[in-house]
């Protein structure tokens, strides 16, 4: 392993909290791999590089010779993570949590090294637990410590309603630290509070309460709200190529050295570089977001994608050429219902945006264009039998071939 000043310099670079350096150096100085936490509840499908610059931190503990346990929470996820919320959060199916931890599992193993990964599921333990169980839990805290928290304590001065199974979701989140023994815990800075639960929870037990470390929450491309998929300000991990590449190079200047440090997995030593030189003129704003998406493609689509990304970039935005490979959309055209069909209906159904209603206000801001042509009437309708092979693009980046079948 490597010297313990130069893990801990590793480790806490680009960090919130650590909670505390002394004891992480202690736990680094057993010579052991530690067994290093991290919690998703999969309540959405996709995995964005908001979330990404957590796993990224996760994967320098692996890097550094330590145990990442990936704590897939398919129990917890049942009744949402109050964090940073407002309102209390609508509860899911089994069979979307499911669906979504599948997803979870072939998205995180982009990043992470999948010979020192545990993943685990907290059903294994919280779904066999007995209502004396969930009670002894309970008498764990206080209701005085759990208004402590930020989102609960404004909710309950607001008179929001608080469900009280809200108030359990910190308590099995830190239960789950203590089934697995972890060693250290990682999250965003809007989860300091629930795995400092897990910590209190490992100490009343016995064991050796675990670190805490937070990273920050990055920016979406709107350069103010955190990366959300609900507010379309993201870039997904598993999106294609061309579409991460094009993203990227929308980010606001001010956020770029934020985004060169918590998305690219560089070293702390190659990100000051690189931020210095973009301080001091020697690399314009462009070329380091060129640079940074090269990066970014590369690490979710395998080396040289970058590059590939950037041609088809300037393929389109320079030359005004459309990609060479256009995606290809089938719809059924018993789906589409009545003829002629609304030029925004198809865009939704051919998931170029993400409603009808969302097709109408592209069309009418100018952003769609059919096989090239600018589309100006947001109720334009077109025959079913002539749709197939016509192209729609939406914005700079998203195009679709028809195929109705």
């Amino acid at each position: 392993m490597a010297e313990i000043k130069e893990q801990l310099r590793i480790l806490t670079a680009g960090t919130v909290d650590c909670i505390t350096e002394e004891g992480l150096a202690e736990k680094l100085k057993s010579g052991r791999p530690l067994r290093v936490k991290l919690g998703i509840d999969p309540t959405a499908s996709d995995i964005h590089l908001g979330f990404a610059v957590v796993l990224r931190k996760l994967r320098q503990f692996q890097e550094l010779g330590h145990t990442a346990v990936l704590i897939l929470g398919d129990f917890t996820a049942r009744l949402g993570d109050p964090s940073g919320k407002s309102a209390t959060r609508p509860q899911l199916s089994k069979e979307e949590i499911d669906a979504h931890a599948a997803t979870y599992v072939e998205q995180v193993q982009r990043i992470l090294l999948p010979d020192r990964i545990e993943v685990r599921r907290n059903s294994e333990w919280l779904a066999t637990m007995g209502i004396d169980d969930v009670i002894r839990l309970t008498s764990r805290t206080t209701l005085a410590r759990m208004l402590e928290r930020n989102d609960f304590g404004e909710r309950y001065r607001n008179g929001a309603p608080i469900a009280v199974s809200e108030l359990l979701y910190p308590l099995l989140q830190g239960w789950d630290s203590v089934m697995v023994q972890a060693d250290v815990e990682l999250g965003g800075t809007d989860q300091l509070f629930n795995v400092l639960v897990g910590r209190q929870l490992q100490e009343q037990e016995g064991q050796e309460p675990q670190v805490v470390i937070t990273t920050p929450l990055l920016e979406g491309l709107d350069g103010t709200q955190k990366m959300s998929k609900s507010l379309g300000n993201y870039v997904g991990v598993t999106e294609p190529p061309e579409e991460q590449f094009g993203k990227l190079m929308s980010v606001p200047d001010p956020l770029m050295p934020r985004y060169l440090e918590l998305t690219t997995g560089w070293d702390p030593d190659r990100v000051e570089q690189v931020m210095g030189d973009l301080e001091a003129g020697r690399i314009e704003p462009v070329a380091a977001k060129r640079l940074l998406a090269r990066t970014v493609v590369d690490l979710y689509h395998g080396e040289d994608a970058g590059e590939a990304a950037e041609a088809a970039f300037d393929r389109v935005f320079k030359a005004h050429e459309a990609p060479e490979e256009i995606p290809e959309k089938e719809l059924d055209r018993a789906e589409l219902g009545e003829e002629p069909v609304r030029v925004a209906r198809i865009l939704a159904r051919a998931g170029l945006v993400s409603s009808n209603r969302e097709g109408a206000r592209m069309i009418e801001q100018g952003a769609v264009r059919q096989d090239g042509v600018v589309v100006e009437d947001p109720d334009r309708a077109l025959p079913v039998d002539g749709l197939d092979g016509k192209v729609f693009q939406v914005g700079k980046r998203k195009w679709a071939r028809i195929r109705v079948g």
